[in-house]
């Protein structure tokens, strides 16, 4: 089954996430199929936050890709803000 998960990055104390598409049986850090965002939780003043690509979303979505809870709760974050 083909999921739409975060990937962790960044250092220590200093989270960065990107929002992959990926088979669910690999390692959450492991290689991915594809990038399609990123999730920066520390952003600071002109930093972006969140950053997603919502034609690739939609694309993986209808090929059957599902997403995480949380990567559901930031994409919906995301849609908002396009709005």
């Amino acid at each position: 089954m083909v999921v739409i998960r975060l990937a962790r990055g960044g250092s220590k104390k200093r989270p960065f996430y990107n929002i992959v598409v990926t088979d669910k049986r690999k390692p959450r850090d492991s290689g991915y199929i594809e990038r399609i965002g990123y999730f920066n939780p520390m952003a600071r003043g002109q930093e972006v936050r969140l950053h997603v690509e919502q034609d690739k979303v939609t694309q993986w979505k209808t090929r059957g890709a599902q997403p995480s809870e949380r990567v559901a709760k930031l994409l919906a974050e995301a849609d908002k803000a396009a709005a």
